[in-house]
């Protein structure tokens, strides 16, 4: 038994997992749900924010969200450029980092932006309402659907959805989400307490 776990290898890449997914783009797999998801998730965040204000519960936890969506975003784009990763249909070589403009795997920008949505809810909510933890397959159902894709490694879901998640938890210690600060004050009210 000893000598044939030397000859197993499940992947490779930083994780040692990293190894290309058939490619599957049919039913909830599909692409256009992966770009619906992630146009709605921001109309959510802006819409709940700019609706409820940061005055509001819902709305403060709203503003917190587009906060962690905005520097999760800008982070995982600086990422992108920095490390240049070749996706799996760009070679299928998980090893082929700073490839330059052509190469943006790492870290994987929509789970990441998954992430960042639902861990300032999770943050808020789940002490008295445990099933908010069930947001969580937002962020599963993507990084699925991205390596179906063969956009992804594993390593590029996995870190897109830790960065998401830090940076969502990180914004939550904000008394003052940033984005409330700098935007003028009427917008920060919410539109429902105006009409």
């Amino acid at each position: 038994m000893l000598a044939a776990s030397f000859r197993a290898h499940a992947g490779s890449g930083p994780f040692g997992i990293d190894h290309e997914w058939a490619l599957d783009q049919n039913g909830i797999w599909a692409r256009k749900y992966q770009t619906g998801l992630e146009y709605g998730v921001i109309a959510i965040e802006v819409g709940g924010a700019l609706w409820f204000g940061n005055d509001d519960e819902l709305g403060h936890t709203m503003w917190q969200a587009v906060d962690s969506s905005v520097i999760s975003g800008l982070t995982a784009d600086v990422m992108k450029r920095a490390f240049g990763r070749a996706r799996p249909q760009q070679g299928n070589n998980p090893h082929a980092w700073f490839k330059g403009s052509c190469c943006e795997s790492f870290p994987s920008g929509e789970v990441t932006l998954q992430a960042s949505f639902v861990t300032p809810l999770i943050v808020h909510y789940a002490r008295e309402n445990p099933w908010i933890w069930g947001l969580e397959v937002l962020p599963a159902y993507d990084a699925i659907a991205r390596m179906k894709s063969q956009a992804h490694w594993q390593s590029d879901v996995i870190v897109g959805w830790m960065l998401g998640t830090g940076i969502g938890y990180w914004t939550t210690t904000w008394k003052t989400p940033l984005t409330v600060r700098i935007l003028p004050g009427g917008l920060s009210v919410g539109l429902y307490k105006k009409f």
